[in-house]
């Protein structure tokens, strides 16, 4: 991906992958579906590249709205990865946030979620519906 094309970007949910769409403008990246890709590097490597280019290059706050409602075990690790990411930014003094958004009725992802906040320093929203 060029810096040209680093603006925003969108992928079409499919099913065993989330749909994900940026907002530079707003400065919001959004995650929603199941997440257990053949190859998740390849998908989330985009990501963290977008995320990383955003934080460089804007001078607004960040936020990740995530509806996501499994992830296989590489899709976790790639979630760290992202979530490495905005630590640092924050630990810089930039302005990141995490809205996760998960059905009541599913308390194995609000599980997952509260694991994930429990290292983050950043605000990290568990948001049931």
């Amino acid at each position: 991906m060029s810096q040209t094309d680093m603006t925003d970007f969108s992928i079409a949910g499919t099913q065993s992958t989330p749909e994900i769409r940026s907002d530079w403008v707003n400065g919001i990246l959004h995650l929603q579906g199941d997440s257990y890709p053949e190859n998740s590097y390849e998908l989330f490597n985009q990501v963290v590249e977008w995320i990383e280019t955003f934080l460089r290059e804007a001078d607004r706050a960040l936020k990740l709205d995530l509806q996501l409602l499994y992830l296989n075990t590489s899709s976790i690790k790639a979630m760290m990865d992202i979530f490495d990411v905005l630590e640092a930014a924050h630990a810089e003094g930039k302005a990141v946030s995490v809205d996760w958004h998960y059905d009541k009725r599913n308390e194995r992802v609000a599980e997952l979620a509260e694991e994930f906040k429990e290292d983050c320093s950043f605000p990290f929203n568990i948001l049931g519906t």
